[in-house]
């Protein structure tokens, strides 16, 4: 492993690594976990998100604590608890997505025309394909960032799996201006109605640029152990 060449061998520090590995993993579970509920319409995967956010918090809490307890050398914390940090972001992205996918939800037994203020209408039909092809690919970058991450403790050249986030990032970022194209063309029938839809939008389409700067983190991070 690259690290062992800057590793003290210390406990802490293979817990770090192993947590690191596990934060991230689990953040790939949370994307998968989110787009199979909004694919199934089933709010049980979709509440789950949250307990996985909660999970991942425990675990970045965990890892911040064994760094400044000691972990690594001096010059390398700040950047793992960055990198840390950054992948946390995304955590709180993908739950938000969850709060506000159930706010769109229109239960069953509900009349719409006989109550619009207190019920939304789910993501709208012209973009729900789209909205799903997005959390689809958030699954993949994220896969694609723990690649990255285990490239680097290998001292793997990083080149291929930075561009490979870039095109994830770019086919995200190139759907997202199709939905803003097609959502300018649905009615919305009152102001929190289009602000729900519409942050929800933004929180599932940022994903793939707080990864594309967990990936640029992953790069500088490697550079600090050359």
């Amino acid at each position: 492993m690259f690290f062992d060449k800057i590793l003290s061998h210390d406990k802490k520090e293979q817990r770090v690594i192993e947590n690191i590995r596990e934060h991230i993993k689990l953040l790939c579970t949370a994307c998968n976990t989110f787009r199979l509920g909004i694919g199934k319409n089933n709010r049980k995967l979709i509440n789950d998100v949250a307990e996985l956010e909660r999970k991942g918090d425990s675990i970045r809490r965990e890892i911040i604590s064994n760094i400044y307890n000691g972990a690594f050398l001096p010059y390398l914390r700040p950047d793992l608890c960055k990198f840390v940090e950054i992948v946390d972001r995304v955590f709180d992205l993908i739950e938000d997505a969850a709060f506000l996918y159930l706010s769109m939800e229109i239960p069953e037994h509900a009349n719409r025309e006989e109550n619009k203020a207190s019920f939304f209408m789910g993501i709208p039909e012209p973009v729900k394909n789209e909205c799903g092809r997005v959390t689809f690919l958030n699954v993949r970058i994220c896969e694609m960032l723990l690649i990255t991450f285990e490239a680097m403790l290998k001292g793997e050249d990083l080149s291929e799996k930075t561009l490979a986030i870039r095109i994830y990032e770019k086919k995200i970022d190139d759907i997202k201006f199709n939905i803003l194209e097609e959502i300018r063309k649905i009615d919305i029938d009152n102001f929190w109605e289009g602000k729900i839809v519409s942050d929800f939008i933004a929180a599932i389409t940022r994903v793939s640029d707080i990864i594309e700067d967990a990936s640029d983190h992953i790069q500088i991070i490697s550079v600090s152990m050359r």
